[in-house]
């Protein structure tokens, strides 16, 4: 008498602990790739957005307008974090030279407003990737414990047959041996997009870094001009 092998009767037929297990893994894994898809579009939309406020502070347009630009926007419509490391150098900036300090303390209050806001856009762009490092590390181990589990629990199961053949013992191996494939199936996924999504972001602070080096030294020649 053949036994149904499918994966959905072996997970069907699976102890509690091994199902128990399973649940917790696909969960994970369906969070996993909802973060994969919503850091895809945040990221993209985070790089076009920082190109378009380059493009448009690089092509010649006054300071002062670039910044009434940037802080009169309302809080719905979305701006470039470069465009608000921008607003908030000039915002000290301009603070700083209506109290009549010299250029040196505009410089310097002005590059700890943007190193400040820096950090701060850096750790919105960085929000739920240490959730994909972490499901990509422990995923397979939760996964292998279920398997642990479940071979125990058919061994067990075993040890009250008088005659144990390949055919009895197939079915509770394979049934432990799921909770192993699914833990990989959440791990490898999250592994990936964690190793992609560190190295784009890599490269958005190198970019948001320039710029707050580059603009520093406009805002060094305007404070040394007046």
């Amino acid at each position: 008498m053949t036994q149904d092998m499918s994966i959905f009767s072996l997970v069907l037929h699976a102890s509690f602990v091994v199902q128990l297990v399973m649940a917790g893994l696909m969960v994970v894994s369906l969070i996993s790739w909802t973060v994969i898809f919503g850091k895809v579009f945040g990221l993209k939309q985070v790089r076009v957005r920082n190109d378009e406020f380059e493009r448009d502070f690089w092509s010649g347009r006054n300071l002062s307008e670039l910044y009434q630009a940037a802080s009169g926007k309302p809080s719905t419509q979305r701006s470039a974090p470069i465009e608000r490391i921008f607003a908030s150098g000039m915002r000290e900036f301009l603070k700083l030279r209506e109290k009549r300090l010299d250029a040196g303390a505009q410089l310097d209050g002005a590059r700890r407003a943007m190193r400040a806001s820096f950090q701060r856009e850096l750790d919105v762009i960085e929000s739920h990737l240490s959730f994909l490092g972490s499901v990509g590390s422990v995923s397979p181990y939760v996964g292998l414990f279920g398997t642990v589990w479940g071979i125990m629990h058919a061994f067990v199961g075993l040890a009250n047959l008088q005659q144990v053949t390949l055919a009895t013992v197939a079915p509770g191996i394979a049934e432990a041996l799921v909770a192993t494939a699914i833990g990989l199936f959440a791990a490898i996924p999250a592994v990936i997009a964690y190793n992609r999504f560190a190295r784009d972001i890599d490269r958005i602070a190198i970019q948001l870094e320039t710029f707050i080096e580059e603009f520093s030294n406009i805002l060094q020649r305007n404070a040394a001009q007046n």
